[in-house]
């Protein structure tokens, strides 16, 4: 018999824990039977003890909790078997947040409007969000000190003085070398570090300094203290002096030097008379007059990680203004959100991207509720929040508004999941790396099939990976189709926690509650192996570097084969492995000048070659190893073609810190790999623009020109529109691939480049082992780093923190926005819920075919100047420049609705060519998608959309539901949906049905222009088959993907918003 709410029948399995003499309590779940518990997945271990913990009756009922202890029975049912949920947080990103946002101001009015309490519509579960989605590489490879105007950015405002011009004459050691500004002192020594760049010997004011006049060679050391001669007989712990901090008195009245014992420390602005002090204290030297000219102006701006000046700062800034420009309205909505919402944190621009920042920072791991300690466990608004299942954290990506729901104290409703068993064993080898590793995964387990079921893995190969190499693995479980890709709790975990500075009486009871509740891990016992519904393995040794694309993240090749399976490609039918180009034009080339010289791109050619995405930038040991292979490669007298699109975007300002510490910047640099921005940026289509030449000489010879980038997606269209094939590598081979300047290369047979001594070099020649990369990684990547960053993570920039935002419960609406808008979701709505409407003689919006993904549908990219959002925007006075992208715009419905199904790549079998066109059936008239939903709506006519295999497949954006629903599509007919996107269909009531098992549209002989008529009952089941008229004669059935009770409801409601506004009004 199921409790009464508010109560909890598992009361009694509570238990004490004393950790360090502190008393903590937590429910004890082996208590309640021993033999079941301990067979049980790792993964649903946690979903168990959420089931236990919120038991009330209610959101969760005994009953869930008696099915999720009887999983291993249920694996043998056909029959699915649905659970009640409650994670312990949500986590959103500023795309999917700011429309979240949106709809929770709106129910605000609706709630008001039906007499409630608007400040009912607040977040009970705790949420997190980072804005890391609106930056975009405008600006890449930026100059160095004084050079001449670059590629894509220009240099700083920024002055060398010669400082021995200035002073004439300082003690007799140091007067015979110029000394700029910008000053590095270097060892010369045995103990100056491996990678090259400087020592940090031990100086007094009598050891002789060694100045260098070399850009390259400057460096920006923070504030930390590391062991560095570990094992040396001196053994000395050393300490790098912080920088003064100092405000700039005026623009700029002082010199942005300062020297320390150990190096020249960048300050901001010092006056002269600290620059005098500096110099005595921390040379010995005696008092130097210095003249007023020593005091340059400066308009180099701060390093917002290390507050000190960088020459290097000139794309991060640009790039970081372009964005408050064009996302002031957007921030200043997140601001007034973060302040009127309560239980809610918005980390500010430039800070990172959401799954490192999760990953470093908020991740709890165990929460201590006034000492209740339970698994952290999270739901967020990115498909790829499953990155933090490297963690031990059991989390997934939902639709944005299932999070509103979650956000609202609502419990998920789902399917009591399968859960593969992924064994892992052997060693890598000394080149392969995880992104290696993590490709590898994804092909099999897309062979597979392991859409809708967790993933757990297992096996003593595990500990041969490090928790950066898990979350890289578990952020790609979207692109293998799993819900989770979860890595239970064991040593390396608490290890990371120390690394990443988490707080010691944490991480204390972290690991004290996770083995009391039999939830730490132990890979190397095969006696704790739990039951699995199926089991497959990978032997470590196999794997190989590889690539994947041109179009699916799936589709892995061997790093060995990829020239000739790219050159298969170019003659293929045109599909995920093809473009069809003919025989004849396999050898077009074309000419075009850029900054003074004559370049040649061809099939092939790589015009964007970019560091990205937190599926590598979180793991030192692949963005190292790029440093470490630029840094050889510069070395060799290797370089990058000018107009290829170069960039490095960190997952968070840690990453700059290790880079930097360890040398590798200058060499990257050299190549082109200048930080432009701490956020997700090209891995989700903000590459920004490509030269003007460029882009001419690919549209005017039809090339299919590469992208190369580090990232867990490259669908069609998505990355940029002129680089039709995108292929995903780790940061290695992006540096080696743009240093190569193709892809039609075989690095085996052919050099990268020829040396200065016209040698040739080939890729083996400076590829770096792993062992390599794990002694720089040791030495480099410490604690204090992360506490550093993350201690001032939601302070924000100036530009944030000037922002001004309204001071009001509801939300002041400005009709005039392009930005935020009001959504019309509850316009006309009605507290009584409406009944079931059939919908009748549908005519079809959209004939799609297979893997038609959200990018396809709701595109995040650039908005087309030809496109019906840029004629609504023009008639709002805005010009192209100001268009921003979709992401930025998704606070405003009018937009949304215009750039739904927008993207240019989009097949639809209804007219000719590839693009955001369709013909309006009863005129026959072909137009753009918006136009003809308006003349149906305008007409009165239903509409649906047919579709193949696996539709909705990518992000997990809640506008590839809300759009269509907003252009009228009432159902979508497909042979299998992708698991959020089916989720967000009903969450925006829009019926999700899919053809019977083993058929599909074509050979059902449907050409998308006949009338549909779709019978629904009102006593309609969840799982239902219902008949489906098509025009006079034939029909068919589907089988209705309502999956539980709780989303017939949402359906009933007219959607999930609809659902929560009558509950709490």
């Amino acid at each position: 018999m199921e409790s009464r709410e508010g109560s909890n029948p598992y009361n009694h399995v509570k238990c004490s824990l004393s950790v360090n003499d502190k008393e903590y309590y937590y429910f004890n779940l082996r208590s309640v039977d021993p033999g079941k518990y301990d067979k049980l997945p790792f993964s649903i271990r946690v979903l168990l003890e959420s089931g236990v913990r919120n038991c009330d009756g209610f959101h969760v009922t005994q009953q869930d909790v008696e099915k999720i202890y009887n999983w291993e029975q249920h694996q043998k049912s056909e029959e699915t078997t649905e659970v009640s949920f409650k994670p312990s947080r949500v986590i959103l990103q500023d795309f999917t947040g700011v429309p979240a946002l949106v709809d929770f101001a709106a129910m605000r009015d609706a709630v008001n409007q039906f007499g409630g309490n608007p400040l009912k519509i607040n977040p009970i579960c705790p949420a997190d969000l980072v804005i890391d989605h609106s930056v975009q590489v405008d600006f890449s490879r930026s100059a160095k000190g004084t050079a001449a105007t670059t590629d894509f950015g220009s240099p700083p405002t920024l002055r060398v003085v010669d400082l021995e011009d200035a002073y004439g004459s300082l003690r007799s050691h140091t007067a015979r070398h110029r000394l700029p500004v910008f000053l590095n002192l270097n060892d010369d020594s045995s103990n100056a570090n491996p990678m090259g760049g400087r020592g940090t010997p031990h100086r007094t004011h009598e050891t002789e300094p060694s100045f260098k006049n070399s850009c390259h060679s400057i460096e920006h050391p923070p504030a930390v203290t590391r062991n560095l001669n570990e094992g040396s007989e001196s053994n000395v712990q050393r300490s790098r002096v912080p920088p003064i901090r100092t405000k700039c008195r005026s623009q700029c009245d002082g010199v942005t030097c300062l020297l320390s014992a150990t190096s020249v420390i960048e300050a901001p602005c010092l006056r002269v008379e600290e620059i005098k002090e500096n110099l005595d204290k921390r040379l010995g030297l005696t008092a130097i007059p210095i003249p007023d000219r020593l005091c340059p102006t400066l308009t180099d701006r701060l390093c917002p990680f290390h507050h000190i000046p960088s020459l290097w700062s000139d794309a991060l800034d640009k790039n970081q203004d372009l964005e408050f420009e064009r996302n002031k309205e957007r921030f200043a909505f997140l601001k007034w959100g973060a302040q009127n919402f309560k239980n809610m944190i918005v980390v500010p621009p430039g800070s990172g991207i959401v799954h490192q920042v999760n990953l470093e920072y908020l991740a709890r791991v165990v929460f201590d509720q006034d000492g209740l300690l339970y698994p952290d466990s999270v739901v967020g608004t990115d498909s790829h929040t499953t990155m933090i299942n490297g963690l031990g954290v059991v989390g997934w990506g939902v639709g944005g508004i299932e999070a509103e729901a979650v956000m609202l104290g609502q419990a998920i409703s789902m399917v009591l999941p399968q859960v593969v068993g992924y064994r892992i064993f052997g060693q890598l080898s000394q080149l392969a790396t995880s992104t290696d590793v993590v490709l590898t995964i994804t092909k099999h387990l897309r062979q597979v099939g392991v859409v809708g079921k967790f993933v757990e893995f297992f096996g003593p190969g595990v500990t041969e990976l490090s928790i950066a190499d898990r979350a890289t693995i578990s952020n790609m479980c979207p692109e293998y189709g799993a819900t989770v890709g979860f890595f239970p709790v064991d040593e390396k975990t608490i290890a990371y926690l120390r690394q990443t500075n988490r707080p010691a009486e944490q991480i204390a009871y972290v690991e004290s509650y996770m083995k009391a509740a039999g939830m730490f891990r132990d890979f190397n016992n095969h006696d704790e192996d739990p039951v699995f519904s199926e089991t497959y393995e990978l032997d470590l040794s196999t794997v190989v570097p590889s690539l994947s694309g041109p179009k699916r993240p799936q589709d892995r090749i061997a790093q060995t084969d990829f020239k000739l399976d790219f050159n298969e490609c170019l003659r293929n039918k045109v599909g995920f492995k093809g473009f069809g180009i003919a025989e004849e034009k396999l050898g077009t080339t074309a000419s075009f000048d850029y900054e003074g010289a004559t370049y040649t791109l061809r099939h092939g050619s790589v015009v964007i070659a970019a560091i990205t995405s937190c599926t590598n930038t979180s793991n030192p040991s692949v963005m190292l190893g790029a440093g470490l292979l630029a840094k050889k490669a510069v070395e060799a007298g290797l370089e990058v073609a000018p107009y290829i699109k170069t960039s490095l975007s960190p997952g968070s300002g840690v990453v700059t810190y290790y880079l930097k510490e360890s040398g590798v910047v200058p060499a990257l640099e050299k190549l082109g790999f200048n930080i432009v921005g701490y956020g997700c940026m090209t891995c989700i289509g903000n590459s920004g623009p490509l030269p003007d030449a460029v882009v001419e000489a690919i549209e005017k010879n039809d090339l299919v020109c590469c992208g190369i980038l580090s990232g867990n997606r490259n669908f069609e269209g998505r990355i940029h529109p002129n680089t039709r094939a995108n292929y995903l590598a780790s940061p290695l081979l992006v540096v080696a691939y743009a240093i190569a300047g193709t892809v039609d290369i075989d690095f085996e047979t052919e050099p990268l480049g020829y040396s200065a001594d016209k040698k040739p070099v080939f890729l083996r020649d400076i590829y770096p082992t792993r062992k390599e990369i794990q002694a720089v990684e040791q030495q480099f990547v410490i604690p204090a780093m992360f506490q550093h960053v993350y201690s001032r993570i939601t302070i924000g920039s100036d530009s944030w923190n000037k922002l001004e935002s309204p001071k009001c419960d509801l939300y002041p609406w400005d009709a005039s926005s392009t930005y935020i808008k009001r959504p019309p979701f509850f316009d006309n709505m009605t507290k009584d819920i409406p009944a079931l409407q059939s919908i009748k003689e549908a005519h079809v919006l959209l004939f799609l075919g297979d893997s038609v993904t959200t990018d396809h549908i709701s595109p995040a990219g650039s908005i087309a100047r030809n496109s019906p959002a840029a004629r609504y925007l023009a008639s709002h006075g805005l010009s192209p420049r100001e268009f921003n992208s979709y992401g930025a715009r998704r606070g405003n419905d009018e937009i949304m609705a215009r750039g739904t199904f927008a993207n240019i790549r989009l097949i639809n079998y209804l007219v000719s060519k590839p693009g955001p066109r369709t013909i309006h059936i009863p005129s026959g008239e072909e137009m753009d998608i918006f136009d003809a939903a308006e003349r149906y709506r305008k007409e009165g006519h239903d509409l649906i959309v047919i579709a193949g295999k696996e539709y909705g497949t990518g992000s997990s954006r809640d506008w590839a539901a809300k759009g269509p629903w907003k252009l009228g599509v009432a159902a979508v007919i497909a042979e299998s949906f992708e698991r959020i996107h089916r989720s967000n269909l009903v969450g925006m009531g829009i019926l999700p049905l899919q053809f019977l098992e083993g058929q599909h549209a074509k050979g059902l002989g449907l050409t998308g222009k006949e009338k549909f008529t779709i019978n629904i009952p009102q006593d309609i089941k969840p799982g239902q088959v219902v008949d489906i008229q098509v025009g006079e004669g034939s029909s068919f059935q589907a089988q209705v993907r309502i999956d539980t009770d709780v989303e017939l409801a949402y359906v009933r409601n007219k959607g999930i918003l609809n659902y929560m506004v009558r509950k709490l009004a």
